[in-house]
């Protein structure tokens, strides 16, 4: 290649690595709706040789990226590593860590911390009691905004317009008997978690979980998190719902006030 030829190639192509590109690309292919795949699979879909694909496959494989099962991979425990890792390394989550544990030994009860993607919420921070209810969310769990009480808190200040861009028009998929029908449905609770000042609910997307959560604000005001608790509601006492209630609401004030005191581009 000419020195002129090369002054003309784009940047992100002269410093791009080729295999490392076709490699994150297969990675891709793996998904929720279709976590397996065969080799002949991924070729077709990469329009890749097989022979290039095959041994990408096994790379991968060698490195814990993929695990294999005859001729069908799935996703390995290294990427699950790297997703923990990425989450626990985001700086609003490791602000917020020493709040969840505050507020989750005040409360002896499951503390998250969430954040808004798309129809989604992805839970990056966690901190739950010794011995006490778990559930079934994990660091790194992507549940459904308008099924969740923490994606109600994140979704909280969004018009009809903006859940619509979100979730379409159609009817929203049902998790349990108290899940909305319809964005309509999702606006009127809404319009109920801004009254109350804190969005809660029992059995909502986990059955048997009562569920509290709270919007975390930055210095202009826009809901950048949310935070909450999660108690079995067989372990909460009558009448603790509005202490508990109360406690999260301070704790997402307290990490509302931590991000005031960081630079602007804090959360870039």
């Amino acid at each position: 290649m000419s020195e002129t030829s090369e002054n003309q190639t784009p940047d992100n192509d002269r410093y791009t690595v080729p295999a490392l590109e076709r490699g994150l690309r297969l990675l891709a292919c793996f998904s929720p709706s279709q976590p397996v795949w065969s080799a002949p699979e991924l070729a077709r879909t990469l329009e890749l040789p097989r022979s290039t694909v095959f041994r990408m496959l096994t790379t991968l494989e060698g490195m814990g990226y993929l695990q294999r099962a005859g001729t069908e991979y799935r996703l390995g425990l290294s990427v699950l590593r790297l997703g923990y890792d990425y989450l626990s390394t985001q700086p609003l989550a490791q602000l917020a860590e020493p709040v969840l544990r505050a507020l989750c030994e005040r409360l002896g009860f499951t503390t998250n911390l969430a954040l808004l993607d798309g129809d989604a919420v992805v839970y990056v921070a966690r901190i739950a009691p010794a011995g006490a209810f778990q559930g079934a969310v994990r660091v790194g769990s992507r549940l459904p905004a308008h099924a969740t009480v923490l994606g109600r808190a994140l979704l909280q200040d969004m018009d009809a317009d903006q859940l619509r861009q979100i979730f379409g028009g159609s009817e929203l998929p049902q998790f349990s008997e108290k899940t909305p029908r319809s964005v309509d449905q999702l606006l009127q609770l809404l319009a109920q978690d801004r009254q109350r000042g804190h969005a809660m609910g029992e059995g909502f997307y986990e059955a048997g979980v009562s569920s509290i959560a709270v919007p975390v604000r930055d210095a202009q005001g826009r809901i950048v998190a949310g935070l909450g608790m999660a108690v079995a509601f067989t372990d909460m006492a009558p009448g603790r719902m509005a202490e508990c209630a109360q406690q999260v609401c301070a704790a997402a004030g307290e990490l509302a006030g931590h991000l005031r005191t960081q630079h602007p581009g804090f959360l870039r």
